[in-house]
């Protein structure tokens, strides 16, 4: 007998009219989400006479950098954008620490009233900022914090990980007993099942939570405002709104000042892209 010797085949997919449609629509939905940007950035080299004359979508007639010397000048942009990587990265780094500690108290260590607990952290989720508001600025007041970035800091560490708790602890609440268990027999500790077992397993998701807490708090905006005073302490997105006034409004120096505050969080975001893309991959098959 002939030993028949299986020969892989590939069958070419022919695209359906239905694929078609949805590429297509794909498509138009990348560009609608691309238009603000892409309005942004021909706005953001334009001269103020240019702007006036030809409007906000044509492209400009000579390419123009005043706007961004202008914003670059007038608000100390590197002050700025120390201040917002400062306070964003302290903030992320600070606040998934916290939610990675108090998920495993919850999740593992299984805490009495943890269901009452989770539920506390939820519901503080869903309260808006401006009930916040008040409340934080008679209590920073008091303690004498009130105008300082650790303000910021502390704020935006208790907000987010709240987030990331009741995040980490619905993930850790389905971790396998059989490990835990295990690692309790040989002897091992507390401490040691967290920082060898549970943390190695969890780090895509951390690393996820790590990124967005940056962003998110690198675009917060009220609360910095309320509670930043002086020029020196303030954040980018502080820095831009300034340039807003009650009647008057410079459009292409306020383009150019959007455009150069973004591009930090796009670069953030760049660098850590591959760690993100494997977080949630990672994430989705557990």
């Amino acid at each position: 007998m002939t030993s028949a010797t299986s020969i892989p085949v590939h069958v070419k997919k022919n695209r359906t009219a239905g694929d078609w449609a949805i590429l297509i629509l794909l498509i138009v939905g990348g560009l609608v989400m691309l238009f603000p940007f892409i309005v942004l950035l021909l706005n953001a080299f334009k001269t103020t006479a240019d702007y006036n004359s030809s409007g906000p979508l044509s492209w400009p007639k000579e390419f123009s950098t005043v706007g961004l010397m202008k914003f670059w000048n007038r608000v100390n942009y590197p002050e700025k954008l120390w201040n917002s990587i400062w306070t964003s990265g302290l903030v992320a780094i600070l606040a998934v620490v916290l939610s990675m500690f108090n998920a495993f108290a919850l999740g593992i260590g299984r805490v009495k009233g943890r269901r009452w607990i989770v539920l506390l952290i939820m519901l503080a989720n869903m309260l808006p900022q401006e009930a916040m508001l008040y409340p934080l600025y008679i209590m920073f007041k008091k303690i004498g914090l009130y105008n300082s970035p650790w303000a910021i800091v502390i704020i935006f560490t208790v907000i987010q990980s709240a987030f990331g708790t009741y995040l980490l602890s619905s993930v850790y609440g389905t971790f396998p007993k059989s490990i835990l268990e295990a690692a309790t027999i040989d002897g091992a500790s507390r401490w040691t099942i967290f920082r060898k077992i549970v943390f190695p397993i969890s780090k895509p998701t951390l690393s996820v939570m790590l990124v967005f807490f940056f962003i998110w708090t690198w675009n917060e905006y009220m609360i910095p405002m309320a509670f930043l005073i002086d020029n020196s302490t303030q954040t980018i997105p502080i820095a831009v709104s300034s340039l807003t006034g009650d009647r008057l409004m410079d459009v292409t120096t306020t383009a150019a000042a959007s455009l150069i505050s973004i591009v930090p969080t796009l670069i953030f975001y760049l660098i850590f892209q591959r760690t993100l893309s494997r977080g949630i991959t990672a994430g989705a098959v557990k």
